[in-house]
């Protein structure tokens, strides 16, 4: 604001956020049943934007089964006990990027 007594002028500041992309990609995880896979990727920056995985087209969330971890720009994926039912595609998405394993 600036004002000289009888005259006031107001504006604001507006920030958006910079796009995090994806810096270190997933990578293939081969183990044996019964065992954990884990998944892990590296964003550009620690991000408030929506970040998800999936297996295949499933939406993952944090339970017993898989542990989801997020630690500054680390984002990782703990698939607990796999059977044979867990194959497949794991995917992270974040804004417009994904990566896939």
């Amino acid at each position: 604001t600036c004002d000289t007594g009888d005259q006031q002028t107001t504006a604001a500041v507006h920030l958006k956020e910079p796009a995090a992309t994806i810096v270190e990609r997933l990578k293939d995880v081969t183990t044996h049943e019964g065992e954990d896979a884990v998944f892990e990727c590296r964003l550009s920056r620690e991000t408030a934007q929506d970040a998800q995985w999936f297996l295949g087209d499933v939406p993952l969330q944090s339970n017993e089964m898989n542990e989801i971890r997020v630690q500054g720009t680390r984002h990782s994926l703990i698939l607990r006990k796999v059977t044979l039912e867990d194959c497949g595609s794991i995917s992270f998405k974040v804004g417009q990027h994904s990566s896939a394993a």
